[in-house]
């Protein structure tokens, strides 16, 4: 009976070591495969910043009431809407190209990663190397309406800008001075170590975004005229080349996470080469010049992929708007 406790416990504890014995075998078997795995080339931002907290616009319900509240759901209808109000048709004023500043700042301001308004509130007024001065809001407004929307700057005193400012202010208004949030502006790209190739970005546009702003890059209006449904991404009815995007590494940075239409930075489509190429492509093609002069008095403050001169170093034209940039500017 003894013998037959002792070889019960002994079976007891011999299967007990094989599970432990297996248990830091299959342990040990996954931390070899992490340490080994092939690194994605395509991470999400979710993957790659799980411990800080994506940004989120503040909700409607946070809008005051009265005349400031009034204020801020106008300028929200004018982000949304501005042909209707300040295009060639425009019900208000005129002044400029048929595109909504939505067109750019997608969701009105709000998308992550989606060139949003999250930092406005607590940057401005601040130093801009561009036009080497402090600017108000007022200005940065304005530049918008000159360089995205190729067209003319409300008056600062109008119900119209004012209502823009305050607008963009409430977007921004639940973010911390100093704190840069998860998702704010656009996404920076690593550079290639090649130049980027209009040639690939033309396969790339006709394979990707061709069904949706045409086949010369014309874009889509709506019934009436009056609006795109798709921007036009060359030509006359297009933003100028003093304009943001007409920088590779912001056009790079805003599509990866956004384009074709209905991506989000959980699920990008494009590669960061695809989205370098495809920058190059459509930044090539023709569209309204603005006189920059007077941008960028101390040329060494000058982005790397700035595409005029003069500059600091013996690049080239082509080579600040192209690349490669790594070797030169990191």
């Amino acid at each position: 009976m003894e013998t037959t406790k002792v070889q019960r416990y002994k079976r007891i504890i011999s299967g007990t070591l094989c599970c432990m014995l297996l248990l830091v075998l299959v342990a040990g078997l996954e931390t070899f495969m992490l340490l080994f795995k092939e690194p994605s080339t395509n991470k999400t931002v979710s993957n790659a910043s799980a411990t800080q907290q994506l940004w989120k616009p503040p909700p409607a319900t946070s809008i005051p009431g009265g005349e400031k509240g009034n204020s801020i759901v106008y300028g929200q209808s004018l982000i949304r809407e501005t042909a209707h109000f300040l295009g060639p048709k425009g019900s208000v004023l005129q002044i400029s190209n048929g595109m909504n500043c939505q067109n750019c700042h997608l969701q009105a301001g709000t998308k992550p990663f989606g060139n949003n308004y999250s930092l406005v509130a607590t940057s401005y007024p601040k130093f801009r190397a561009r036009s080497n001065g402090v600017e108000t809001l007022y200005k940065r407004i304005s530049d918008c309406f000159e360089r995205s929307l190729n067209g003319k700057a409300p008056d600062s005193t109008s119900k119209e800008m004012v209502a823009i400012k305050d607008y963009i202010e409430w977007v921004g208004s639940q973010v911390p001075p100093k704190e840069k949030p998860l998702g704010s502006g656009i996404t920076s790209l690593p550079f290639l170590t090649r130049a980027a190739d209009p040639a690939k970005g033309s396969k790339v546009y006709k394979q990707q975004c061709k069904s949706c702003h045409g086949s010369n890059g014309e874009g889509v209006k709506d019934d009436d005229g009056i609006a795109f449904i798709y921007p036009p991404l060359w030509g006359g009815e297009s933003y100028n080349d003093a304009a943001g995007l007409y920088r590779l590494s912001k056009f790079a940075g805003y599509v990866k996470y956004n384009m074709p239409y209905g991506t989000d930075f959980n699920a990008p489509v494009l590669k960061d080469e695809e989205a370098w190429d495809l920058a190059a492509f459509v930044n090539s093609q023709p569209r309204p010049h603005k006189d920059q002069s007077a941008d960028w008095k101390d040329i060494k403050q000058k982005p790397i992929d700035f595409p005029f001169g003069p500059y600091a170093d013996n690049l080239t034209e082509e080579q600040h708007k192209f690349g490669p940039f790594k070797k030169n500017h990191q």
